[in-house]
This record gives C-alpha cells, structure tokens and sequence, in this order.
C-alpha cells in the first residue's frame, strides 16, 4: 500500500525545500512528502494522487502565493482531497487573513514563518493534523443513503441527527430522479420518507432516531448494567466528566439524547475557548472529545431519553424511555438546555420546513441566494449569521432589544459589523410566519411603533431563550422555579439543608439535593452559560463523586 502523503506548497523554492526537508526528517519513514511550488501544480498534483488511489494525509500552503493564494488553493484542494487535513504557512503581517480563512475554508491550523526550532513549532502542528487525519479520514467511505423531501420535517431530522453524529451520507431528494429511483427500488413511496438505505442495503421507512443510531453503528445499548458513573448529557459538560472520570479510572457511560456536543455541537466556529487562538468549530470541539472519552474507556450511547432517576440504598438507578435501568454509584446530570420556541403564528406548523432552532448546519448549500433570518442576540446567533453569510444573499439578525452589546460578545459583533451581506434589525421580532408547505415570506413587527411589515425569507434560525430539560426531574430533586437544578450552598437557605437529604453534611458544591447526584454545565441554577465553565464544571464534578465515593 502506497504511503500517505505530505503535501508543502510555497512558491519561494528556498522556503519549499526547507519545509519539504523538515517534515522528511520526522515523517519520511511513514509518509511520502510531495512538494510543489503554485497552487496549481498542487492541485495538479493532486488529482494525479486521487486517480492512483493515494491518500493525502495534510496539506501545508503558504499564504502568499501569485495567482493563487493560499485560502484560494485550499479551498479548491477540499473538493479533491476531502478528507485530507488543512494548514496555512503565513507571515506575521498576514495572522489576520490566516484567522478569516480559518472560517472560510476550515484550515485546522495556521504556522507562522520561520518555524525554527521545528520540533516547538512544526512538529507540533503537523502532528495533530495528522492524529486528526487517522482518526476520521484514513478509512474508506462508506456513505449512508438517506431519500426524503426538502420541506419534510422528518426529513431535515434525520439528516441532521446524521450530521451530527459524524455519520457519512448521502442525501437524495425525491423530487430528482436519483432520489425517485431509490424510492422504487426499495417498494416505496413519498409517505415513507425519510429512507435511510444503510451500507449493507438495509431499508428503513421513516425511521426514529433510535433506529437509524442502531442502523449506522452508534452505540444505543449499555455493554453492562452497573457503573461507577453515569454521566446523563453530551454537551461540553457532559463531555468534560466522562473524559475525567474515564482518564481517573471510573467505569464511565454517558447517555445522551439525540448526539453529543449539545449546543455548542452545533456552533461553526467558537473563537473565545481557551487554547484555540485560531477558534474551533463545535463539530471539531466535540469530535476531539468524544475521541479522547473512548480513549479512556468511556462508553457513549447515542438516541437514548432518560425519563427516570431513582435513590435505591446506595445505587442511583437510571430508567430510559423504552423501560429499561442501568445503575451506578454517582450521577451527573449535565442535560443543557434547548432554544426556546419562538410564540408566533405559522411558526410550529414551519419547524423542519424553512424554520429551524439552532444553526441546523446541513442547511447551509441550500440557503444559496436565499434571504436568511436569524433570531436572537446571543454569541450563538452572532456565530450562526457570520457562517450562514457564506451561502445566503443576505442575512438578517432580528434582536429584540436596542442593541447586541449586553448579549454578544465584542468580537463577534465587530465580525458582523465588517461582513457586506449581514444586516442588524434591533427592536425588532416575529409576529408571523407564512408560507406554502414551507416557509416564504415573515411578518416582522416594530416593537416601538407596532408597524408590521412582510419580507421574504428562504430560512429562519432562532437562537433564543434556554429552557433545561428538567421535567422528568420533578418530585425527584429540587428545582428552582424555571426548571434549573440548584447545588450546593444554593441547597442550605438560613441554615437549613433541604429537606429529606439524609447525611450529616451539607450538599457538595456541585451536588443536587439527592446526595450523590452532581450538577454540571447550563442545567445547573446559576452557573455561567459558557463551552469553558461548562467543561471546568464537568471536571469538577468528577472531583466530587470521587470525594462522595470516599465517604461511602
């Protein structure tokens, strides 16, 4: 088998054998290092590569280059070698277009020049790149095919649970012949869609997403019934305690509901995360923490609803939707919390079909020429307008105050401020969304005047309120009056611990009022609604189930 390559663009040949001779002296023994010196050569030699089969592992472009810079060859590079990771070779002067291209073409990293000593500089880099390629890009491809209705909300949840989760596939909509081919030749019809037409030829008609987890090889059932810790959510809190109490040698299974990364799964790029100059994508972000949890040990089950938690002697015992029970000594509920439904006529009856929460990120090519609608003031929303600006001919921030500065952060409003095709509408907000099976057109209102006026819309993405997923938790342990779970000094109130809690101490930091039950990340009453404090708190809480386990 042929070795995987390096590839180094530069147009300077001084500069192109040096890197060339470097990454050699490392990597020559397990990778084939291919140099060349304009983008077009590179993707010359590229499509060369592709034709006999040999994969290309990284690629190192410099970002000054004549007739075709950098961001411009990898961006043409990604359609040729898909899989193949990214990384910019820039000057000082240039840091800020390596950033912005960080965000269009999804460079993994950026290198300054010179890179001397390599070892502190170059290696680092390369390797990670590297790590990150054997991890999702070495295998061949075996793509999943989904067959559905681009106005079908059982459609866009399908493709969107598959995006989520990492899994490849293909989508084809019955309305192209491909799509109506598929459909026939499975012996179905429009009312089975979504059709998810698995590796092996396997046909699912309009599958839960329990089904298509079991279907794609997500894990869904527990490999035992007893663990040290069951972590319940997969957002970056849930993830932080898995990684931390798989890596301190508890047996760890986190259950989460539809896939992990929560939130900030769906975020395009997260700028302000401590260690990440470049900014991170919550896919990137999530994918590296599931990595490093199943390197510990750490079980993941995917599609899972938790609907119980129960205290019997020492056990807590969780109860999923279909009946069954896992147990473990401690818990951390770390379940988030989800956008709040936007109140506005034709809204509920639109969800899946033009009107979306979140950033929905598989939207995205389908939002070409469109004028987009993003709802809410947040980072989130700020995160979803600077990405959607790629694809849309317009987009339009809706913000019910008089501005964004108490809800957004600084940098992000300076990136929508500097971006032609981004427009912000403060006191603004729906009264109405209207359309023909899908959505076409809003009624926005002028929350100062009560002026109503109708603009068309292709899409709309709300990114407002959050609202935890704590309904199943009443009678269990105590909430606050908006379903969030206080821990803690937040438990004992003029000196008093809340009632029915059995052990002569008071609740732990982040520990709920069932001892043993521990807190982490947005569900939590209080705590601060950022990816840093939420994975501080997942660790954090690690900490405490050991100190509990001590106590036992």
């Amino acid at each position: 088998m042929a070795k995987p390559v390096l590839m180094t663009v530069d147009d300077d040949p001084g500069v192109s054998r040096s890197v060339a001779r470097d990454l050699r002296r490392r990597y020559g023994e397990e990778f084939r290092v291919v140099r060349a010196e304009s983008g077009h050569d590179a993707l010359d030699a590229l499509r060369e590569l592709a034709l006999r089969g040999e994969p290309v592992a990284a690629i190192l472009a410099d970002y000054r280059m004549p007739e075709m810079n950098g961001i411009d060859f990898l961006e043409a590079a990604m359609d040729i070698a898909p899989h193949a990771r990214r990384a910019l070779l820039t000057a000082y002067a240039d840091t800020d277009a390596a950033i912005r291209a960080i965000n269009v073409v999804d460079v993994d990293h950026y290198l300054l020049k010179p890179w001397d000593p390599p070892e502190e500089k170059l290696y680092p880099v390369i390797d990670a790149l590297v790590e990150t390629w054997r991890a999702v890009g070495v295998r061949p491809v075996e793509e999943t095919r989904l067959v559905g209705h681009r106005w079908s909300a059982e459609s866009f949840g399908a493709r969107d649970f598959l995006a989520r989760n990492s899994v490849p596939y293909r989508w084809y909509s019955i309305d192209e012949p491909e799509g109506a081919r598929l459909l026939e030749a499975a012996g179905a019809g429009p009312d089975d869609v979504p059709l998810l037409i698995t590796t092996d030829g396997t046909v699912l008609r309009n599958p839960s997403e329990s089904e298509i987890a079991g279907a794609v090889g997500l894990s869904t059932d527990p490999a035992i019934d007893f663990y040290d810790l069951i972590v319940i959510g997969g957002g970056p809190a849930g993830l932080g305690s898995a990684v931390y109490g798989a890596s301190e040698g508890l047996r760890t299974v986190l259950v989460e509901r539809q896939a992990t990364g929560g939130q900030a799964g769906q975020s395009s790029r997260i700028e302000n995360y401590l260690g990440f100059p470049d900014g991170v994508s919550g896919a990137q972000l999530t994918d590296r923490a599931r990595r490093q949890a199943a390197k510990f040990g750490a079980e993941v089950l995917t599609a899972r609803d938790v609907l119980g938690l129960e205290a019997r002697g020492s056990a807590r015992v969780v109860r999923f939707g279909d009946g069954s029970e896992i147990a473990a000594h401690a818990v951390v509920l770390a379940t988030g919390v989800s956008y709040r439904s936007l109140d506005a006529p034709g809204v509920t009856e639109l969800t899946g079909r033009g009107v979306y929460y979140g950033s929905a990120a598989t939207e995205a090519p389908a939002c070409a020429g469109q004028h987009v609608y993003i709802v809410g003031g947040a980072n989130s929303a700020g995160q979803a307008a600077v990405f959607f600006s790629r694809h849309a001919d317009t987009v339009t921030v809706l913000v019910r105050g008089s501005g964004l500065e108490a809800s957004m952060s600084t940098y992000l409003i300076k990136q929508l401020d500097a971006i032609d095709n981004v427009n912000v509408r403060t006191g603004t907000e729906v009264a109405q969304a209207c359309g023909d099976g899908h959505l076409q057109w809003l009624v926005l209102s002028d929350r100062a005047s009560g002026e109503k006026q109708e603009v068309e819309a292709g899409s709309m993405f709300v990114f407002i309120g959050a609202a935890p997923r704590t309904d199943w938790l009443d009678g269990v342990l105590v909430r606050d009056d908006r379903g969030f779970v206080p821990t803690g000094p937040d438990l004992v109130v003029g000196g008093e611990r809340p009632s029915g809690w059995p052990l002569d101490r008071d609740p732990y930091h982040l520990e709920s009022s069932v001892p043993g039950v521990f807190v982490a990340g947005d569900v939590r009453a209080e705590s601060v609604k950022r990816v840093a404090s939420a994975v501080g708190e997942g660790a954090m809480a690690v900490t405490l189930v050991h100190r509990y386990l001590a106590d036992q």
